[in-house]
């Protein structure tokens, strides 16, 4: 048997320094980089006919009143990130006065770059945009409280059973937090943004990550019954040696299917991919190393110590 829970300590300091840095990236100002779900705009996704690179692409768009767009590329495919496109202006009679100026930008493009095919254009309005934050946020909140109170019913039959949905909401805090870090940083260096799928790859990450916690604290349970009159922290060891291997087999599968997405997928899903991967292995890495570690410390008292000194010596774990 691994003894885990004596190196508790150290698998938070680990957790602490890889998600400090992302946090100071959210502090500072510009610490979110949002797209056009979150703030409105305009997404064209184009081929040219024509050999073309990312310069004469913005550079046409700047000349067009856009110099704020973003391009992307991939292969022969441009994912260009703009301001909300003006729509068509008509008269009373219904007669057009003004095209739309998404028509404007694909003819000035196809004259200027040799023709030019949209393949999918998205527009999200200010309105829109405003309402997909707060149902983001309520969404995140619904899960974390839904998850909660699932647990604390679900391990009734032991004791303190709300304090196996707390640790489980505070893993998954852990795992949103470093997926926000990370993608601040990205943002800061290489412009990623956030977008709905980010949510929605959040959201998946939640269900993951529980889904480890869950295959953890059910077998601490059994074992609390198995290995009456052994001490907490040695029925948790028992309990994480015999369900480490699972939950590192289930992770790592899932984590070579999205490496191989990442490398060969489009520009497209590239965010929403990432998000996957950096969260599942967040979320396996508290599942295991953090969330039954918070147990430890909650059932021997230890949380007034946790930031502060060192757990006294008669409090220490008992070892295999």
């Amino acid at each position: 048997m691994i003894d885990f829970v004596r190196k508790r300590y150290l698998f938070f300091l680990i957790s602490a320094l890889i998600i400090l840095p992302g946090v100071i990236s959210l502090v500072l100002p510009g610490g979110i980089h949002p797209g056009i779900d979150f703030t409105s705009g305009s997404i064209l996704t184009l081929r040219f006919r024509q050999p073309v690179d990312t310069a004469q692409v913005r550079q046409a768009f700047s000349d067009l009143g856009h110099p704020e767009a973003i391009v992307q590329r991939s292969e022969d495919v441009f994912v260009v990130r703009t301001f909300p496109l003006a729509p068509e202006e008509r008269d009373a009679a219904g007669n057009v006065v003004r095209p739309s100026e998404r028509q404007t930008i694909e003819q000035e493009l196809g004259a200027r770059l040799g023709g030019v095919e949209v393949l999918q254009f998205d527009s999200v309005s200010p309105i829109v945009a405003t309402e997909i934050v707060q149902r983001s946020v309520l969404a995140v909140a619904a899960a974390c409280v839904g998850i909660l109170l699932y647990l604390s019913w679900a391990f009734r039959k032991v004791r303190s059973p709300w304090r196996y949905g707390a640790c489980a909401v505070l893993a998954l805090i852990h795992d949103t937090l470093l997926l926000l870090g990370v993608f601040s940083i990205l943002g800061r260096l290489f412009g990623i943004e956030l977008d709905a799928l980010f949510i929605t790859a959040t959201l998946t990450v939640i269900g993951f990550s529980v889904h480890d916690t869950i295959v953890v604290f059910d077998r601490i349970r059994e074992n609390v019954h198995r290995y009456v009159g052994e001490p907490f922290e040695t029925v948790v060891n028992h309990s994480l040696t015999q369900t480490i291997g699972r939950s590192l087999n289930t992770s790592l599968t899932t984590m070579l299917v999205l490496i191989a997405l990442l490398l060969f997928g489009g520009v497209t899903i590239r965010s929403f991919v990432l998000a996957l991967l950096v969260g599942i292995a967040a979320g396996t890495y508290s599942s295991i190393f953090n969330a039954s570690m918070l147990l430890v410390v909650w059932e021997n008292g230890e949380l007034g110590r946790l930031f502060g000194r060192r757990p006294k010596a008669h409090e220490a774990p008992a070892t295999a």
